[in-house]
This record gives C-alpha cells, structure tokens and sequence, in this order.
C-alpha cells in the first residue's frame, strides 16, 4: 500500500497521448517556420524597401544641406514653415512607384471604376424607374378593371330596375333591347369572367349607363344608387345626390 502511494500515478485517460503528440507537432511546425521565415534571404524590393522605411522615419540631420540651410535662416526642428508658421511640419510623403505600369496608368483605372460605378447606378436607377412605371401602370389597370366591373354591375342592376318598373307600368317591350336583362343573363351574372351580353351593340358599358339612368330617372324618377322612387322629378332632383355614382360616394 506505501508502495502504491509513493510511486507517481500516470494519466491514463484515453486518447490523452495522442492529443500531446499532436500538439508537439504543432508547435514543432511552427517553430520550423519560425525559422526558415529568419533563414530567408530578403529580395532585393524587401531590402529596398527596409532601406527606404528607415531613412523616411529618421529625421533630418545637420549633415543635409536644404536643412543647414534653414537652420541659418532660423529655422528650429519641429517648428512650421512660412513668416507667420501657417506652413507644413513634416516634410512632403514620397510616394513610391513600384510598379511598372506607366505613370497615368493609375488615374485611367480610377477613372475607369469611377465611370463603372457611375454606369451602374445610372443602371440601378433605370430599373427603379421602370419598376415604379410598372407598377403605377398595373395600379391603373386594376383600377379601369375595378371600375369597369362596377359599372356592368350597375348597369345590370338598372336592367333589372328598368324591367320591373316597366312592368309595373305594363309595357311589354323595352324602349330599347337592352334595357332589360335577359333571362339567360340572369343566371349567369355571378361568373366573374362572364363577358356581358348586352354590349353587343356599338355602346360602351358607361353609355348604356348613363343613357339607361336617364331613362329611370326621367320616366320612373328612380335612382339606382339611391335605391329609391321618388314622387316626381321635383323631388328626385331636390333628394337625390346626383346622377352618377361619383355623387352618391
């Protein structure tokens, strides 16, 4: 039992060995790269470029003449150029050309992705138009086509109107064919896409409402928007909001 209790215990929880042989050869891999990456011979850009970084960040000296010469005339490092100290601090940034494209070579490409940018949103912008036009245009489709079947309903409601008062008066014949709904039409006047059997003559839809209305309203005095017989055109003229559907709205 003492024996057991000095000898140290090892971990043997599965997998564990494995997760440490990896992890080792992890950070072996990393510490290799580490190495090479030291090991590497600079090019001669990078050298360059060192060079070049070193000496922008190092600031000017006694032994730079354009530099002695403004400390002659007064001038104290750090201070701003110009009589009244209006001037620049630093020094003008160089930007290096590395590339062996010309030297207009980069404003041609920003003026090229300018005028891309600016083509497609002129592009955008058409679309938009053309969705919005579309739209509108299918907003006033549906709204003729709303009031279109508002009409054909009217109508065919003054039809039914004008053949019950009719009868009432015994007249046995419309004054015109279509003054009356026929029979046929009656059972189909639900079905939506139903075309409407009394236009077969050359008058729209609104012309035989107006004119089949005029004929209610003068010889029935009878408004079908107002649903009512009045006594005489006195009183239908002094009651009745109008004469179209728009005054009763």
């Amino acid at each position: 039992y003492l024996l057991e209790l000095l000898t140290p215990r090892q971990d043997v929880r599965p997998g564990l060995p494995m997760v440490r042989r990896v992890k080792e050869a992890i950070q072996k891999e990393e510490k290799q790269k580490e190495a090479n990456e030291k090991n590497r011979q600079k090019s001669i850009k990078e050298e360059e470029k060192e060079r070049r970084d070193l000496v922008l960040k190092s600031a000017l000296g006694n032994e730079n003449k354009g530099f002695a010469l403004l400390q002659k005339m007064g001038y104290k490092s750090g201070q701003a150029l110009g009589k009244s100290g209006e001037g620049i601090v630093e020094p003008i940034p160089l930007n290096i050309k590395t590339g062996l494209s010309g030297l207009g070579h980069e404003e041609l490409k920003k003026r090229k992705a300018e005028e891309k940018l600016e083509n497609y949103r002129q592009k955008l912008h058409m679309k938009k138009q053309a969705n919005e036009q579309a739209a509108d245009q299918f907003r006033v489709r549906f709204k003729n086509k709303q009031e279109e079947r508002k009409m054909e309903g009217d109508l065919r409601k003054s039809q039914r109107a004008c053949q019950q008062l009719d009868i009432q008066k015994d007249i046995e014949v419309p004054k015109e064919t279509w003054f009356w709904i026929e029979p046929e039409e009656e059972d189909k006047k639900d079905e939506e896409d139903k075309e409407d059997e009394c236009t077969s003559s050359d008058l729209s839809v609104s012309e035989k409402l107006q004119i089949l209305t005029a004929y209610l309203r003068k010889e029935h005095f009878y408004c079908i928007w107002c649903g009512t017989t009045y006594e005489d055109s006195e009183d239908l003229s002094s009651n009745c909001p109008g004469d179209s559907a728009a005054d009763h709205d």
